[in-house]
Order: structure tokens, then C-alpha cells, then sequence
């Protein structure tokens, strides 16, 4: 049962912690501004309108008596309840309305019905309370014609009723207005450090963050701030070191080329240049992998002008796009460029076409990159990401390579904030299906 009711209160109330504080700080509030003001109605203001309304009913009780008792003498004392009283009399031969007034749900009209029927009996009464607006016409039938009453309002309603609500709800949205104000600022620095480490985790670099907020908000925002430092830190310093290391390893492998260059045996040179070039490629390969986290600021992308910019500049022939629609991302252009350009390729080298397609959701963009090559065995999917892991059947993600074009996708789009998938595409080849978010 509990667990159900949980359930129940979890869908209904709000996600976000703003909304959540809100209803912490305002439920109290408005819980008891409606307890106060049940209590104020029940044992005050229905108990003093019951008691002025019985004291009229008595008053009228008196004046039918006087009447039906002393008919010549009614004018003398219609005239005093006048001046005294603000009552108007009349006396007339007409009969009671037949079609009742009475408010259903008005307390005011319940409380007069009461007790006129208990003074009066059934069927010889009828009030208007609504026809004026602060007059109330009372008519009672008497033994010689019907007595009509005008008075007024307040004798059988409080005047402070209303002031009373006032001084209720005044407060009470003051209150939720300065609290709305307060959480707001509470909340702010939250959200400012969760937009900060989604960017951080989409792989844009975090420049300028200023921790804010309370003394625990700023100490995590302080600690995210050093851990995104710390990080960079070590990017640059993979980067310096990989530069480094490709700066000195190609001289050497120049060297060699002009040392076989001037070798006499050609077939013993060619051979070993070709092994030079591998190497080079593999230098490429190592470096290219690295450098999958460069820093690179984030841009918002045309998807449409960045597919036919990819196939103008490397000259894909075959590469067929469906793109039915404009598309835009944020993202890291060279990077995401890096991203589909090895994977284009790879179809390429083992299919004669590739299909690019692209549809959107509600928050998220799908692109398909499906060729007709042999593609890779369902075992395989997993195992085709990891750094450095060459398929020996089937088909080789890199003939020329070491293994890392699907490995260097898989980081990009990871970094990017969304994911990559392989099945078998509708042209019996692979198909590679990559999720980001906008």
C-alpha cells in the first residue's frame, strides 16, 4: 500500500528541486491559512452570524405580534424600527413569491432559513438576499396580510469577513513570494554547476566557472572545478607528450627513407619502404586517437552543409544522402568531422555504397551510416570498439591501419553526450546508428 502511495507521489509531484523546495516551504503556509480560516468560519463567523440572524428573527417575531395584536398601532412603530433601526415596513395584501431565492451554499441564507422556519413555520416566509445589494427583504405572513421588511446587510452579516481574507492571503502570497525569490538563488548555482559538468561531459572545456551558492554548493562546485583542471591538465599534457614523440620518430623514419632511397637493391627498398609508410600510418593512427580530446571549442553545426562539405572535401563518389530536412547540432565540427569521416570510409573500403540518413525526435537526432559491404559478425559488435582490435574474419575495420577508426568514433560521439550502435543494415552491409542530443 505504502509503496503504491509512494509511486502515486513520486509521478505527481515535481522533478525539479526548485519546484520540490517550493511546495516544502508553501505547503506549511498554505495548510495552515486554511486551517486558521476553517476554524475562523466555524466557531466565529458562523457562530456570530447564527447569533445575529436569531437576534433579527426575534425582532421580526416581536413586531408580527405587536401587529396581529395592535393593527391601528403598527404605524407608530414601523416608524420608530425606521428611525431607529434603519427598518423599512410595509404592509401589504399581496401573497408570498412562490419562487424561492435562497442560495444553496450560501451560509448567510441557511442561517436565515433556520431560523424564520423555526419562528415562523413553514410556507408563510420569503427573503431575498441577493436582489439588493446591501438591503435584505424579508416577507412574513400574518393573520391580517404580509408584513415586508427591508433591512439592512448587516444585521445578519459581518462586515469583517472579507478584511479577514485579505489579511489571510496577503500574507500568505507574500511569504511565497519572497521564499519563490530566495530559492531561486538557492537553486541557481545547482543548476549553473549541472549545465557545467553536462558541457564538461559533451567534451566542451569549462574556461570560466565561479563557484556560488551555499557553503556545500560551493565546495562541490570548488571540487568539480578542480577535477575539470586536473583533467585538462592532463589532456595537454598527453598531447605535449604525443607531439613530442611524433616529432622525434618521424625524423628517424625520414632518415631511413633517404638512406633507402639511395640503396641500389630496389626490391629489398621497396619492401622496407613500404614497411616505413605502415609505420607512418600507424604514427597517425596513435596520434589521431589522442588527439580524439583536443580542445576544441563547440559551435552549432548545419548537419546539411557538414555532410556535403565531408563528401566535396574527400571526394566520396558514392556516398548517398538522405537529409529531407535542416538539421543543426552543437557540437565540436572537427572532431564529429573525424567521427563520420572514418566511418564513411570504412564502409567504403568494404562496400561499393554508403547511405547516410538522418531523422529527428523530440530531443534527439538519429543518424544512420549503412553501406553494402559483407559487414561485421553480431559476436563482433562489442569487440570492434576497443582500441587496437583487428577483425581476422569478415572484414578488417582498418587493413592499413591498427584498429582504431570505430574505437576513435565511439569517443567522439560518447564525448558528445550520446551514443553508437551496429547492426546489420537493410543493404545486407553494416549499419552504424549514432544518437545525440541537441
Amino acid at each position: 500500500m505504502f509503496y503504491g502511495l509512494n509511486k502515486i507521489l513520486k509521478i505527481m509531484l515535481p522533478k525539479g528541486l526548485f519546484y520540490r523546495s517550493l511546495i516544502i516551504v508553501a505547503a506549511p503556509i498554505i495548510i495552515l491559512q486554511l486551517t486558521i480560516t476553517v476554524v475562523f468560519f466555524d466557531s466565529i463567523w458562523i457562530k456570530a452570524n447564527k447569533g445575529m440572524t436569531r437576534s433579527l428573527v426575534g425582532e421580526l417575531k416581536t413586531l408580527i405580534d405587536f401587529y396581529n395584536n395592535n393593527e391601528g398601532k403598527i404605524d407608530v412603530l414601523t416608524s420608530i424600527y425606521k428611525k431607529n433601526f434603519d427598518f423599512v415596513i410595509n404592509v401589504t395584501n399581496e401573497s408570498l413569491p412562490k419562487a424561492g431565492s435562497e442560495r444553496k451554499f450560501s451560509p448567510m441564507d441557511r442561517s436565515l432559513r433556520r431560523e424564520l422556519k423555526s419562528a415562523f413555520g413553514n410556507n408563510v416566509y420569503w427573503f431575498n438576499t441577493v436582489k439588493y445589494k446591501d438591503v435584505v427583504e424579508i416577507r412574513i405572513k400574518s393573520d391580517n396580510g404580509v408584513i415586508q421588511f427591508f433591512l439592512p446587510r448587516d444585521k445578519i452579516a459581518t462586515s469583517s469577513v472579507r478584511l479577514f481574507l485579505l489579511w489571510i492571503t496577503l500574507p500568505s502570497l507574500l511569504l511565497i513570494f519572497i521564499a519563490i525569490i530566495f530559492l531561486k538563488n538557492q537553486t541557481r548555482p545547482i543548476v549553473n554547476l549541472a549545465k557545467a559538468a553536462e558541457r564538461f561531459g559533451k567534451g566542451d572545456y569549462i574556461n570560466e566557472f565561479r563557484p556560488s551558492g551555499a557553503s556545500e554548493i560551493r565546495k562541490a562546485a570548488y571540487e568539480f572545478d578542480r577535477m575539470v583542471k586536473r583533467i585538462n591538465r592532463h589532456l595537454n599534457q598527453r598531447s605535449e607528450m604525443l607531439s613530442g614523440i611524433s616529432h622525434d620518430l618521424r625524423t628517424p623514419l625520414t632518415r631511413l627513407k633517404l638512406q633507402l632511397a639511395m640503396l641500389n637493391q630496389k626490391e629489398i627498398s621497396n619492401q622496407m619502404s613500404k614497411d616505413i609508410d605502415e609505420m607512418e600510418k600507424m604514427l597517425d593512427d596513435y596520434l589521431q586517437f589522442a588527439k580524439t580530446q583536443a580542445q576544441e571549442g563547440t559551435t552549432s553545426i548545419n548537419l546539411n552543409d557538414f555532410f556535403k562539405e565531408i563528401e566535396k572535401e574527400f571526394g566520396y563518389k558514392n556516398l548517398h544522402l538522405k537529409i529531407n530536412d535542416k538539421f543543426s547540432l552543437i557540437g565540436r565540427k572537427n572532431a564529429l568531422k573525424r567521427c563520420f569521416n572514418n566511418l564513411i570510409q570504412n564502409g567504403l573500403s568494404y562496400g561499393k555504397n554508403v547511405h547516410v540518413t538522418l531523422n529527428k525526435t523530440t530531443n534527439r537526432l538519429t543518424i544512420l551510416v549503412e553501406d553494402d559491404g559483407p559487414g561485421i559478425p553480431r559476436d563482433e559488435y562489442r569487440n570492434v570498439f576497443k582500441p587496437f582490435y583487428r577483425l581476422d574474419k569478415s572484414r578488417s575495420l582498418n587493413k592499413s591501419g591498427v584498429g582504431l577508426g570505430l574505437s576513435i568514433s565511439e569517443d567522439i560521439i560518447n564525448s558528445h553526450g550520446g551514443n553508437i550502435q551496429l547492426s546489420e543494415s537493410k543493404y545486407k552491409g553494416l549499419q552504424v546508428k549514432i544518437s545525440l542530443p541537441f
